[in-house]
């Protein structure tokens, strides 16, 4: 692994699995505020149940980082989990109109916390297009 790729899979790692750590005890109505948020960008997660979709959104955060930490997965495979991730974070971002401002790209205050998705959207293009 190079310095680079060990950089990047480091630190998205740890925050991606640290916020499905957080998320392992989250409760019914906490899972159910973040479906319907989700929602926002992909419609097919209303018909979860919000217990289910917590259990999904915890496992889910907690597999790809430790996917992008375990040096033996490949940083190919790593990177495509990570870009799939910050794509559906990124379908909430541009499928909530409140998150942008008036140009439906530039974030809005509400928009700041997931407009940091695209930048480990370009960490995951960057760790699938390195060269070894």
């Amino acid at each position: 692994m190079s310095l680079a790729s060990g950089i990047m899979r480091g630190i998205t790692g740890a925050f991606i699995l640290n916020s499905g750590i957080g998320k392992l005890s989250l409760d019914e109505e906490g899972a159910k505020g973040l479906q319907q948020m989700a929602a926002t960008g992909i419609p097919a997660l209303k018909e979860l149940d919000a217990k289910t979709f917590g259990k999904f959104l915890s496992s889910s955060e907690i597999g790809i980082g430790a996917a992008l930490l375990l040096p033996f997965i490949p940083r190919k495979l790593a990177g495509l989990a990570l870009c799939g991730f910050s794509a559906g974070m990124l379908s909430m971002y541009f499928g909530n109109p409140e998150m942008t401002q008036s140009d439906g790209i530039r974030p809005s205050e509400q928009g700041i916390p997931l407009a940091k998705d695209s930048w480990m959207l370009a960490i995951g293009a960057a760790l699938l297009t390195m060269k070894d």
